[in-house]
């Protein structure tokens, strides 16, 4: 910016001295760093804008997350097709093949055949699937009745058939009778 300087020599009384000054880059930064210097404590307001923004917190916390939700609802609730027998049978037959190609069921079997010994979780996982197993061959008719076998088993071995005829009492005597040292 320029201005007029007004001169005090006498020769020069008439004719005003210009004198141009320039402000350059570093004169404004330093003008604004003494201005910035000059002020101190907080910006003018500050008391207000803090309450303003404690009151948008507060607000953001109560407001219903569920509130304009993009979840499309269902207006008609479609009555549930029951599946017939013959789906339910397949979906047996998928589970029973699905557990007999289980294979850390078929590592834990390998392990009791070896003669190790489980833990009490992984012994029960075992028994539950292993009942799960012998459940749904019996809804799919694949077992065969116990009672046949046992019927099968009495007519390979005569001795059985007696034995099975007695009655509790008769063997709860035969065992009170029972005398070790014949074994020995």
């Amino acid at each position: 910016m320029s201005r007029i300087k007004k001169a005090r020599k006498p020769g020069m009384a008439s004719e005003p001295v210009v004198v141009t000054r320039n402000r350059t880059d570093r004169d404004v930064d330093s003008r604004e760093i003494k201005r910035k210097r000059k002020r101190k404590g907080l910006k003018a307001g500050a008391r207000n804008a803090e309450s303003n923004a404690e009151q948008n917190r507060r607000f953001a916390q109560k407001k219903d997350p569920r509130i304009g939700s993009k979840k499309p609802i269902q207006l008609v609730v479609e009555a549930k097709v029951k599946s017939t027998k013959q789906e339910r049978r397949l979906t047996n037959e998928q589970e029973l093949a699905m557990l007999e190609n289980d294979a850390q069921l078929m590592v834990l079997l390998d392990r009791l055949d070896n003669g190790e010994k489980l833990g009490t979780g992984l012994q029960k996982y075992v028994d539950e699937k292993l009942a799960r197993i012998e459940h749904l061959m019996g809804r799919l008719g694949l077992l065969d009745d116990e009672e046949t076998e046992s019927e099968e088993e009495i007519a390979e071995f005569p001795e059985f058939a007696e034995r099975k005829a007695k009655s509790d009492d008769d063997l709860l005597a035969e065992f009170d009778d029972f005398n070790m040292d014949d074994f020995k």
